[in-house]
């Protein structure tokens, strides 16, 4: 493995372990895409520090498990506004 994508999997690592972002949120902030991100957290990690892949991966995984609730809620958020801006049409 190249010395800079040990690197990048080592600062995203300390990243969600530090910040506790999604995979999502972690990619918009590093500028990687998802698909890279998410490679590093799930499988190249697990080369480079086996420690911290180990509490990454439960970090990913409580996501993994009320992600449900969080797409219910942007939903609810969406209709919220949708509904706001037809009450201020009328």
């Amino acid at each position: 493995m190249h010395e800079q994508i040990r690197k990048r999997c080592l600062e995203l690592g300390e990243l969600v372990h530090e910040t506790g972002l999604t995979v999502r949120a972690v990619a918009k902030k590093s500028g990687y895409s998802k698909s890279t991100v998410h490679k590093d957290l799930t499988e190249r990690l697990k080369l480079v520090n086996e420690a911290l892949a180990k509490e990454v991966s439960e970090i990913l995984a409580y996501h993994k498990s009320i992600r449900h609730i969080r797409g219910g809620e942007a939903t609810k958020q969406m209709w919220k506004q949708k509904e706001e801006k037809t009450q201020k049409t009328l």
